[in-house]
């Protein structure tokens, strides 16, 4: 049965079932669906409580549209590259049967002056397990954007417009890939420049995304995240 059956219907078929079982039956308890998330600081929301993550926020949004899905798993740490973000998952060493993978990685690549070649090697290397996280299941995974942080305080202070050039090419590249591996791409570096004229989509570190910002995220991904669902 699958895990994205929603809520009423799974009641419903839990009375039903109740009602022609024999006495005394073996208790059976459906399986919450899972939602592996990997990235870096954008992904475990440095700055923001654990509840305004967008993982976290995702999570909360699927259910309250009648799925059943546990608290996400989070494999990200701020100021993690590609690099470190693939030690991060062997360290973890997660299981390889998500019902929903995420991958939001490179702006430390950037931040940090590496050669681009560096995530052009690397980021298909993390696409490709999180495609093994899926279950090798490509419908089952996403990508999503740099945020632009060339707009914040901090950003701007570094040199506003290299930055989002520089972050454009590490979008485009995303992009592309998503495209070969056939997986969504969701591009919420839009909503992360609305941090350039309002302050209330920075969090308090004036770098990093609000609870808000994050929202926003979440309202874009929803409706095609429900698509991958509801076509597996």
């Amino acid at each position: 049965m699958s895990k994205f059956i929603k809520s009423n219907t799974l009641l419903l078929l839990i009375f039903v079932f109740i009602g022609c079982a024999p006495s005394n039956p073996e208790k059976i308890v459906p399986d919450k669906a899972t939602f592996l998330a990997l990235g870096d600081s954008y992904t475990i929301g440095e700055s923001v409580p654990e509840n305004m993550r967008w993982p976290v926020q995702l999570v909360d949004k699927l259910n309250s549209n009648g799925y059943d899905f546990a608290e996400p798993t989070i494999i990200a740490t701020t100021g993690w590259t590609t690099a470190e973000l693939q030690q991060g998952i062997i360290d973890a060493n997660p299981s390889k049967d998500f019902d929903l993978v995420s991958l939001l990685i490179g702006v430390n690549n950037q931040y940090r002056g590496y050669d681009f070649g560096i995530y052009e090697k690397e980021l298909p290397e993390l696409v490709s397990q999180a495609i093994e996280f899926a279950g090798g299941d490509t419908s089952r995974v996403f990508m999503v954007s740099i945020p632009n942080y060339g707009v914040t305080p901090f950003g701007q202070s570094r040199g506003e417009d290299k930055i989002r050039a520089e972050l454009l090419e590490y979008d485009a590249y995303a992009a592309e890939l998503a495209s070969e591996f056939g997986i969504p791409f969701f591009n919420i570096t839009p909503i992360s420049e609305k941090a350039k004229t309002d302050a209330s989509y920075i969090a308090s570190d004036e770098l990093h995304p609000s609870g808000k910002m994050y929202s926003e995220w979440v309202d874009l991904m929803l409706p095609e995240v429900i698509s991958l669902i509801e076509g597996q």
